[in-house]
């Protein structure tokens, strides 16, 4: 009896992790994506758990401060240590970046370009490399936050897990979303932020069958990492009592001024990367180069240091001279710049709240000439730090949720919500792009978002295209081609040269639509010869190749191995193109709205 209860017991176990079965019900149940986010949630509260506590005790052996402490608001007296420590780090790194460039040669992707371009396909390994870099910016004192690495990895172990179980492109853009919801929701204790962070900045849309994955995701990381880590970010905002209507023309002015802030804090980033590319100095040498200024700012102020959690506490909790809060926000904004400008590996999340709390508390200086206004400095301060890290960041919502779920207060949440649709706007209409996606755009990628184009890119030419194509030699004479293409044979005949190097296209139809006397007039083939430098490549895109269908008002055109050899490969016509965009649109439709 026992003997069977076990063999049933174990029957019943390797029913349950039979990846089969498991590729099976993910593959055809919403339920099973639901459990895939789940598991995609305790990875990532462990992620951010783990990354979280080596940063704090490298914070505590580099620094020499406790563990309870943070790092920016610790009170570090050793001007030595404080400028030596950014330079190792620098160093460390710079040994890093050698070795990658010698042994990787394709450039990581991060979850939004997965997403945008990738179908949702990121390397794990790439991945672990990215957070162990962050970890070391980080903890040897770059300005630059975990978020970065929190997100990067938490999202390439959902992918390797996708690919595992061998998702749709849809399910696994979704299980990516899952990954970078439950990092963020673990690393802020707000599942809601995390969730919309997902919708917003890594899928890129909304839809009811992603919700509850991406939301079950976000509540067992913040779960896990609250088990594990047991700190919560909370900022107790105080009495200011109840919001009335004049308290929104401050804060509508603060959004706009936070989105100018925000623009110039990202052309800053970009001009030191240009300076540093345009420079001498050796990619490996250039974060031991910004870990000397950073390192340098530090011994003004250590609070530059790491990505400021501690130092944004210690702003909100004290009351600060105007000429310090102005000094501290020039130092951070130049540390951050300097620290991803050169290298460093990290992000501007934390840093943009940072710097939005200390512009929020420089206006609330300005609160006395706006009448009936009854904000104080710690409300402008929360204002301020969800536009900044929206100009920033993107994602109005996201922020939004984040004031919601950091102070737990109602009023206060409304009243960021118009800040961060103005400064949203301000960016969106003045810049275009938020931090991301302007790298992405210096790089010469067209990514506004993670909404998913990499569809497009792939549907290529050489998919599209017929290799049975029918060709004659260029010189042939109007009998022979009459004799070797009869009248409805076929369409169109490509010319091709010696090597099959394309020539043009002749329409049979003109040909016996010619008169009878065009052989006594001494016309021939080459005079009927269409489209002589019209053609297409293989790895253009459905787009692209609609957009030379129309340039040349052509019907079909020839497809071409490469711009030199020329040698044709096969044909495209316009009709097909069209009828294949539209089929992948519609199902790109159908996945968004949940019918597939």
């Amino acid at each position: 009896m026992l003997q069977k209860f076990q063999r049933r017991r174990f029957g019943a176990l390797t029913t349950l992790f039979d990846l089969g079965r498991l590729r099976a019900l993910m593959r055809r149940s919403e339920l099973g994506l639901v459990i895939a986010g789940a598991f995609v949630g305790v990875t990532s509260g462990l992620a951010v758990t783990v990354m979280s506590l080596i940063s704090r005790r490298m914070h505590a052996l580099i620094f020499g401060i406790d563990e309870a402490d943070r790092l920016s608001s610790a009170a570090i007296d050793n001007n030595l240590l404080l400028l030596t420590a950014p330079i190792v780090g620098g160093v460390l790194l710079g040994i890093m970046l050698f070795i990658l460039a010698r042994t990787r040669k394709k450039p990581m992707v991060d979850p939004i370009e997965a997403n945008a371009l990738h179908g949702g396909r990121l390397s794990l390994t790439d991945s672990i490399v990215v957070a162990v870099q962050n970890l070391v910016s980080n903890g040897f004192g770059a300005s630059v936050g975990l978020e970065a690495g929190y997100t990067q990895l938490a999202a390439g172990i959902a992918s390797k897990l996708g690919y595992k179980l061998q998702l749709r492109r849809a399910d696994l853009r979704t299980i990516v979303g899952c990954g970078a919801a439950g990092a963020i929701a673990a690393a802020f204790n707000a599942p809601l932020t995390g969730a919309f962070y997902a919708f917003e900045l890594i899928i890129g849309t909304y839809t009811i069958v992603s919700l509850t994955p991406v939301v079950v995701s976000a509540l067992i990381s913040t779960l896990v990492a609250r088990l594990f880590a047991g700190d919560e970010f909370v900022i107790d905002v105080g009495d200011f009592g109840s919001i009335v209507p004049a308290d929104y023309i401050p804060a509508l002015l603060l959004g706009a001024f936070c989105a100018g802030v925000g623009i110039l804090l990202m052309q800053g980033v970009s001009f030191i990367e240009e300076m540093a590319r345009k420079s001498s100095i050796a990619p490996p040498l250039r974060p031991a180069i910004g870990g000397i200024v950073v390192g340098l700012l530090a011994m003004i102020s250590p609070q530059v240091l790491s990505a400021g959690h501690g130092a944004l506490h210690l702003n909100l909790s004290t009351e600060v001279a105007i000429p310090a809060l102005i000094g501290l926000l020039l130092l951070k904004s130049f540390a951050s710049a300097i620290s991803i400008g050169s290298g460093f590996r990290g992000g501007l999340f934390f840093a943009s709240l940072f710097m939005g709390a200390l512009l929020g508390k420089l206006f609330a200086y300005s609160a006395p000439y706006f009448d009936h206004a009854t904000l104080t400095p710690v409300i402008y301060a929360v204002v301020g730090m969800s536009s900044l890290a929206v100009a920033v960041i993107g994602g109005p919502l996201t922020m939004t949720f984040l004031a919601l779920e950091i102070t737990g207060d109602f009023p206060i949440t409304a009243l960021v919500l118009a800040a961060v649709i103005t400064s949203s706007l301000v960016v969106r209409t003045t810049f275009g792009y938020s931090f991301a996606t302007w790298r992405f755009h210096l790089r010469g990628e067209s990514i506004r978002s993670a909404h998913d184009v990499g569809w497009i890119r792939n549907l290529t030419v050489e998919r599209m295209m017929r290799p049975d194509i029918r060709t004659a030699r260029a010189g042939i004479s109007m009998e022979e081609f009459q004799r070797d293409f009869p009248i409805g044979s076929t369409q169109r005949v490509i010319i091709v040269e010696e090597g099959d190097k394309y020539a043009g296209i002749v329409l049979v139809a003109d040909i016996y639509a010619s008169p009878v006397d065009t052989v006594e007039e001494g016309r021939g083939v080459a005079d009927f010869v269409r489209y002589r430098n019209d053609f297409l490549q293989p790895l253009m895109n459905a787009k692209q190749a609609a957009a030379i269908f129309d340039k040349t008002e052509s019907e079909a055109l020839a497809v071409v191995n490469n711009l030199i050899e020329r040698k044709v490969i096969g044909q495209l016509s316009e009709s097909h193109t069209l009828r294949r965009y539209s089929e992948e649109l519609d199902r790109r439709r159908r996945e968004v709205s949940g019918e597939i």
